[in-house]
């Protein structure tokens, strides 16, 4: 199964990629950062499709998925990756979250815990801590973080080629960009061209980039991040580049002495999104470690099982049979079975197995054509 774009109503569309696995895999969602988008993640889903379920969503005001009146602050991201598990899944899943992604990541473990088995955070805004400051970037993001100077720096955007934007986002965000393939590269340009005809993307970005400073520096919501990761019970692997300039590498390390039962591993010589510029040492961490330490992770998330199996609930008629995923707003999929089938656990683990497909037409559509 190759890589397809696809959309849900979520109050609103929301587009997401469905990079493929196997049925029998754990789910994993990818949850990118600020002014990001779900191809951040297309050169490392691959490599990780043999053995996980890989799905990636743009988050409203990114990528393809404009806000419409959805809110773009922190919280309001969080609360639509929450409804868009619920919606895509049937039952706890493997959060991969970069950069904003990462604290929207342990939002969700550390206050919904049954919804997520395990968290990979790839260089994530962490908790201030004492750090050398990179001259350049710390006062672009202060200045992103007032209400007047932002818009204006962000409009900026308006007057780049999607050429000159994409790079631009990933020689801030790299070590080294050259490393990024190019047919990623490509990628991120088509995205860039579509983004900037979307209408108020600036002032969404701007008031996500004003939410995430905040929490970061402990002032809006800085304690509820706090008490949020010291809430996280299930496994984590926290991975972050040492030349990451935008989250310094002694944040992530006082985060790793403050959260001793997390895994962390670092990246050596790499910037701010390892699973752009090194793919494949990235999969490789990640492997490894769902293998061992996130190994309670991975069969968490996998649909055999219990507690995806507590989340899918079977109605019989002869051989039709209606699985039923998730709470309220879950997906409904109708199958014909060829023969009776007696043993109902079994039924459940295999129908488990299956990908999730909405009963109702206007849960999913077509890409739109481009």
């Amino acid at each position: 199964m190759g890589t397809h774009s696809r959309w849900i109503d979520l109050d609103g569309p929301v587009h997401y990629l469905d990079f493929g696995g196997p049925a029998g895999g754990p789910a994993v969602i990818c949850v990118h950062g600020l002014a990001g988008s779900a191809v951040n993640w297309s050169a490392i889903a691959p490599l990780l499709t043999r053995t996980c379920r890989m799905l990636a969503v743009d988050l409203p005001g990114h990528g393809l998925t404009a806000a419409q009146g959805r809110g773009t602050s922190v919280p309001a991201l969080h609360a639509l990756l929450h409804r868009f598990i619920e919606a895509v899944a049937a039952g706890p899943v493997i959060l991969f979250g970069n950069s904003m992604g990462g604290m929207i990541s342990l939002f969700e473990a550390g206050t919904v815990p049954a919804a997520v088995a395990g968290v990979v955070l790839i260089d994530p805004v962490l908790p201030l801590a004492p750090a050398v400051p990179d001259h350049y970037v710390t006062p672009m993001l202060a200045a992103y973080a007032l209400p007047g100077l932002g818009p204006l720096l962000m409009s900026r955007r308006r007057r780049m080629s999607p050429d000159e934007l994409a790079d631009s986002i990933l020689s801030l965000c790299c070590a080294d960009a050259s490393r990024v393939p190019a047919d990623v590269r490509a990628l991120h340009v088509m995205v860039a061209r579509q983004a900037l005809s979307l209408p108020s993307t600036e002032q969404e970005i701007s008031a996500a980039a004003r939410s995430l400073l905040a929490i970061f520096a402990g002032r809006l919501y800085g304690r509820a991040y706090r008490r949020a990761i010291a809430s996280v019970t299930c496994p984590v692997l926290l991975l972050h580049g040492t030349r990451d300039r935008l989250v310094p590498i002694a944040v992530a390390r006082a985060a790793a002495r403050a959260n001793p039962a997390w895994t962390m591993i670092e990246m050596p010589g790499v910037g701010h999104v390892p699973q752009l510029e090194v793919p494949d040492d990235t999969a490789s961490a990640i492997t490894g470690w769902l293998g061992t330490a996130g190994r309670p992770a991975a069969q968490a998330a996998s649909p055999a099982s219990p507690a995806r199996l507590a989340r899918t609930r079977i109605t019989r008629v002869g051989r039709l049979v209606r699985v039923r995923r998730g709470r309220s707003g879950g997906t409904e999929t109708s199958h014909r079975l060829p023969s009776p089938v007696q043993d109902e656990e079994e039924l459940a683990r295999r129908l488990a197995g299956k990908p999730a497909k909405e009963a109702e037409s206007c849960w999913q559509r077509d890409a739109p054509a481009g």
